[in-house]
């Protein structure tokens, strides 16, 4: 088994972070270096799945969990209206290897590349 992820050591309260809501198999947190006036991380409490490619292949009703709930927080502070992003690999921006999708409302900051 490999290390904890950030992810994993923030949802078992080793590491503060801010959770916004939380399922039996998701939670959502505060970004903590934000790319959007709302930038809200969307993260399985699994972290088996490294990327959104290895996720959909292994657990396609996971994933589908992620967008609903990705949906249902933009409804409580975006009026519903987001961009949701997954990077997939380090070239892509990926910099965390726990599968989580970033949720973006508002105005993007100057410059703005989402990585994690």
């Amino acid at each position: 088994m490999s290390d904890p992820t950030i992810f994993t050591r923030i949802l078992q309260g080793e590491i503060p972070g801010e959770i916004l809501l939380e399922t039996e198999r998701v939670f959502v947190l505060r970004d903590i270096n934000p790319q959007a006036a709302l930038h809200l991380l969307v993260i399985p409490r699994t972290q088996e799945y490294r990327d959104v490619v290895e996720l959909a292949a292994g657990d396609p009703s996971l994933l589908a969990e992620m967008v609903e709930v990705a949906g249902r927080v933009a409804a409580a502070h975006a009026d519903g209206q987001f961009r949701l992003i997954f990077n997939t690999g380090a070239d892509a921006g990926q910099t965390v290897f726990h599968v989580h999708a970033h949720v973006l409302a508002g105005e993007l900051q100057e410059k703005s590349l989402v990585g994690h």
